[in-house]
This record gives C-alpha cells, sequence and structure tokens, in this order.
C-alpha cells in the first residue's frame, strides 16, 4: 500500500492538480474531479489492482491470460502510456530536481513577489542548458536506482517520507492562510461556479482522477500481482484514493492562497507551483530549510512515482522479450530520456513548434493523461466485468475482504454497478466528447 501511495503521491498531485484547477474554474472543477475519483477512478483502481493479483503477471501477460491473445495488446498499450508518462514526467521532475539545487543554494529566497518568482521560472526553463541537464540527472538517478536494483529500499522509505511531505504541506497550508487575501484562494478552491464548468473540463477531471492514482498505465496492475490473495484489495485502495484527494486539496489551499495573495492569476499553467511557493520560502522563518525539505520530498517522491511508471515495460521487456534486467532498464531509460528531450525543449528552445495550440510538453502529455490513460482504465473495467465476467471478479475481490463485505453489503453493488456500468459509460462518453464526436 505504502509503495503504492508512492507511486500515486507525486508531481500530479503537488505540481498539476493546482494548475488545472485553476485553469478550469476552481471549486466546481474540484468537486468534478471528487466524483471521478469515487465514481470510476476507485473502482477502476480495484479492477487493475484484481486483475494484477488473480495472475500474478505483468500487465501483458494479465490481460492475455484473462481475455485471450488479443486482450494482451490491450496491456501492452497500458505498457506504453507508462513509458510516455515517463518521459514527460521526467521533464517536470528534472525541473523539481534543478529547484531543489536552487533552494539549497539559497536563490529562492530573494524571490518575494509574483514577478520576481515567475521571471526566474522562466528564464530557467527557457535555458536549453539548464532544462536539458536536469532531465539527464534526474533520468541518470532514476534509471541507477532500477539498473542497480535498490528500488525496493526507496519505496520502503515511503512510510516516513509520505507522512513528512504531509507535515511540509500543512506548514504551506498555514502560512498560506495567514496570508492577506487568503480567503479568496479558499473561496476559489472551495465554492464552485457550476457555469464555469466545460466538456473539456469533464474529460480533464477525469483524466487527473487516473492519472493522480495511477491508473491506465500498467502500474496498479504491476503492484497488484505482488499483492498477496491474504489482503483486502477494498482496504488497500482506498487509502490510497484518500492520500491522493487529502495531497491535492493541501497542495491547492497551499498555492491558492498565495496566488490571490500576491496577484498570480491562478490559470499560469504548469509554471503555478514555481511561482508562488518561493515567495512562502521567502516569507516564513526557517523559509530557507522548508523550501531545501519541500523540493526535496518532492523530487523523491516524483523519482518513486517515476520507478513505477518505468517499471512495467522493464518487466515486460523481460518476460516476453527475454531482456536481461540491465538491457532493459537501459532501454527504457534511454527511450525515455529521447522523448523526454524534445519536451523538456519545449518550453525555450523548440517553443516556437505548437500542435493545435500546444507545445510539444504540453500535447503528450495532455494527449497521454486525457487520452490513453482513460482507455487503459476502459480496457482493465471491460475486461474484468464483461469477458471475465462481474460476478467472478466481485467473487475475487471478496477473497481477503470477505470481513468487509459482510459489514458493509452495499460495497458489492456500488463496485458491481460502477465496474461494470458507470465507469464504462462515462469514460466512453467522454473519450468521444473529446474527438468532437458528441
Amino acid at each position: 500500500m505504502w509503495a503504492a501511495i508512492g507511486s500515486a503521491i507525486g508531481l500530479g498531485s503537488i505540481w498539476r492538480f493546482p494548475y488545472i484547477v485553476g485553469q478550469n474554474g476552481g471549486a466546481a472543477f474540484v468537486l468534478l474531479f471528487l466524483i471521478c475519483l469515487f465514481l470510476v477512478s476507485l473502482p477502476v483502481l480495484m479492477t487493475e489492482v484484481l486483475i494484477g493479483r488473480k495472475q500474478q503477471s505483468s500487465p501483458h501477460g494479465s490481460f492475455r491470460a484473462l481475455g485471450g491473445k488479443g486482450w494482451g495488446y490491450v496491456g501492452t498499450m497500458t505498457i506504453i502510456t507508462g513509458f510516455i508518462v515517463s518521459a514527460f514526467y521526467a521533464v517536470i521532475s528534472g525541473f523539481t530536481l534543478g529547484y531543489l539545487i536552487e533552494a539549497a543554494f539559497g536563490h529562492l529566497i530573494p524571490l518575494t513577489t509574483a514577478n520576481l518568482a515567475g521571471a526566474y521560472f522562466a528564464r530557467l526553463v527557457s535555458s536549453p542548458y539548464w532544462s536539458v541537464t536536469t532531465l539527464i540527472a534526474f533520468m541518470l538517478i532514476s534509471t541507477g536506482i532500477l539498473y542497480f536494483g535498490v528500488q525496493k529500499g526507496i519505496e520502503a522509505k515511503n512510510k516516513f517520507l509520505m507522512p513528512l511531505l504531509f507535515v511540509i504541506l500543512l506548514v504551506l497550508v498555514i502560512k498560506g492562510v495567514s496570508l492577506p487575501d487568503a480567503k479568496k484562494g479558499l473561496n476559489f478552491l472551495f465554492t464552485p461556479d457550476w457555469s464555469l464548468i466545460t466538456p473539456a473540463a469533464v474529460l480533464t477531471a477525469l483524466g487527473q482522477a487516473f492519472f493522480g492514482v495511477s491508473l491506465g498505465q500498467g502500474t496498479m496492475v504491476t503492484y497488484g500481482s505482488y499483492l498477496s490473495r491474504k489482503e483486502s484489495i477494498p482496504s488497500t485502495c482506498l487509502p490510497i484514493t484518500l492520500a491522493v484527494i487529502l495531497v491535492s486539496l493541501m497542495a491547492g489551499i497551499a498555492i491558492f492562497t498565495v496566488v490571490f495573495s500576491v496577484g498570480v492569476t491562478p490559470d499560469s499553467g504548469p509554471a503555478l507551483m514555481y511561482k508562488t511557493l518561493p515567495i512562502v520560502f521567502a516569507k516564513i522563518p526557517g523559509g530557507y530549510f522548508v523550501g531545501v525539505l519541500f523540493f526535496l520530498l518532492i523530487f523523491l517522491a516524483a523519482l518513486t512515482s517515476q520507478i513505477s511508471a518505468m517499471e512495467p515495460l522493464i518487466a515486460y521487456l523481460m518476460d516476453e522479450k527475454n531482456f536481461s534486467r540491465h538491457k532493459a532498464v537501459a532501454t527504457t531509460g534511454i527511450g525515455a530520456f529521447i522523448i523526454g528531450l524534445p519536451c523538456a525543449l519545449s518550453f525555450g528552445a523548440l517553443s516556437h513548434i505548437q500542435i493545435m495550440g500546444m507545445n510539444l510538453f504540453d500535447f503528450i502529455s495532455e494527449t497521454t493523461i486525457n487520452v490513453l490513460i482513460p482507455l487503459g482504465g476502459l480496457g482493465a473495467v471491460i475486461l474484468a466485468a464483461w469477458k471475465w465476467g462481474i460476478k467472478k471478479a466481485i467473487t475475487e475481490l471478496h477473497v481477503g475482504a470477505s470481513a468487509l463485505f459482510k459489514r458493509l453489503p452495499l460495497v458489492e453493488g456500488y463496485l458491481h454497478f460502477t465496474i461494470k456500468y458507470l465507469a464504462p459509460v462515462v469514460i466512453i462518453l467522454v473519450l468521444l466528447n473529446s474527438i468532437g464526436i458528441l
């Protein structure tokens, strides 16, 4: 569970969630995100973990064993999706590593205004040297951990690192709500204006609900394959979802109280975290140490998520293509770097290249998160509910969780309805809307 929480909690909750909330109207989007989490994402999470535990295999092997040869390709698609995630994720993770170094040298403390913080971020990411160097450094660290096989030690430390991250976020929240005009930020985050919700916002909310819990990428199927049949899948998955909600909301409070206090526009995009939090570090006692510790923890959280995103492809290359582990790791790492390189340069040297009005980083990340990841989740629920059979799936969910189902009989009805009907219908409708059919 802690390994999965470490995979789920990372830049998706702390970096991406606040900026897409800012771009999609605030509180109404937050409620939409929560609805997607409990009615779609949580059932899909249980389904993916269930598929992995049932077959004790990789996503490709698990999907193929349950559905036949054709379904193996669906499992492979989720592995490829996770690989693409690891490529663009490494870019922002590299930025976080770079900001950790900047914080350690005290370069963030003078950033006392939004203009200073925004200009500093723009100067860094537009530099090919800085953006490419941070990407290379992060890829070397994450690939090195996988190459030398020490990722289990990193995952074990999540029991310590995740609670510490909560504490640091709490410090930032307390400081944020004490700032002038912080109430405007809280209203933006918790007072909904439903007129701001658009079909595109629904798609983005669903994508974030999946991305925030590491769905559709082969990750949770892989973690499920490590799960003992004595363990309760619902009792394992619910804390993961609640942890993602808690961290996302805390990050939102910490950032939007600053946003409205210092006059940053909430729709500042991917730079939002980097434009706001340095201002807090400059204004609180011990801000230097809090800033260093914050970016250190975010870097470690990003590292565990990156390892989780790369591992399914590594396992696939070993199991299906007979690669040695070292060759599989090197292949995955080099491939992720090749895809990540133009994404890193899209903030500067390649910023003139636009696809559908987006730079390369935004296009690749948004397409992956809003289309490929929901498709992977859709494949999992259709496989479990319609190919394998919802009765067999629910029966398998009872294994290790019989006491829970006896104590809360409505849980079975909730899972039956959401896995078989609600989740697939919602995902299909949202995807049809995204390609213009609806």
